[in-house]
């Protein structure tokens, strides 16, 4: 029988204990955090919350000199989408710089961070479900 690995598991739980002293300065940056995102042709200009919610959308009036409701919708559609993803990336990197280094070791449960910031909201469904057929509960 291996003897464990004292030191990493001290390791882990120092890395957890500075986590958990973090927590509230963590989640206030979070909080804090908005994505922003133009349309290719930077008629549109999207900004979100931290969650993903839209806080502000700028439309170039020039926009109705050939007017396309669906292409306008398409726009705004992507661009938000780019918001977000913007927004994800910020998390992702306060996350990174506060959670333990080896998030991996399988001591309380594995959770993919990368999968759950990557995912859209209209994704969740879809991936909850394969989730749980597969066994894994509700994590990505």
């Amino acid at each position: 029988m291996e003897r464990p690995q004292w030191s990493a598991i001290r390791g882990v739980i120092d890395d957890l204990q500075q986590t958990i002293e973090n927590a509230a300065q963590t989640r206030q940056q979070i909080m804090e955090i908005t994505g922003t995102a133009w349309s290719d042709d930077r008629m549109i200009k999207a900004v979100v919350g931290p969650r993903g919610q839209l806080i502000e959308l700028e439309i170039d009036p020039r926009v109705y000199r050939t007017p396309n409701s669906k292409a306008l919708a398409a726009s705004i559609i992507s661009t938000v989408r780019a918001a977000v993803e913007d927004a994800n990336k910020q998390t992702k990197e306060i996350v990174d710089k506060v959670m333990p280094k080896d998030r991996g070791l399988g001591l309380i449960g594995k959770t993919d961070f990368d999968v759950l910031m990557e995912s859209h909201d209209a994704d969740l469904p879809k991936a909850l479900k394969k989730n749980e057929e597969d066994g894994r509960g509700f994590l990505p």
